[in-house]
């Protein structure tokens, strides 16, 4: 739990005590200062709350990646065993979707390259 959140909290009971002591007493000035008290807890303690949601999901990240890397060798078998029973399994698919990779990256690399636009110059 992050100190922030604590301290909200604080003070947002500090202000609903203050406000119910100034609705009581009739005092109007205490009673708005008991709600602005509140809503300055109310406020910091959902600044806490969005600190600690961060934090957590930093640490679930930092996790999955470890077991990541942890695990990519396997990873990289199972799918490089997973890719050859399927080129075994169907050769003639496999060789059609090859060609059509190749097909596009030498589309992609054989285009000219970009001119820049040309400058028109009035000589007048």
């Amino acid at each position: 739990m992050d100190k922030d959140r604590i301290a909200g909290s604080a003070k947002d009971f500090a202000g609903k005590v203050e406000g119910a002591v100034g609705s009581i007493a009739g005092d109007a000035k205490t009673q708005a200062e008991g709600r602005a008290r509140e809503a300055a807890g109310t406020v910091q303690n959902l600044y806490g709350q969005a600190k600690d949601a961060a934090n957590d999901a930093a640490d679930a990240a930092v996790n999955y990646a470890k077991d990541a890397y942890d695990n990519s060798g396997d990873t990289i078998r199972d799918g490089q065993k997973a890719m050859a029973k399927t080129v075994q399994e169907n050769p003639l698919g496999a060789l059609l979707v090859a060609g059509g990779i190749g097909f596009a990256l030498a589309l992609l690399m054989s285009r000219p390259a970009r001119r820049p636009p040309q400058r028109w110059r009035y000589y007048g």
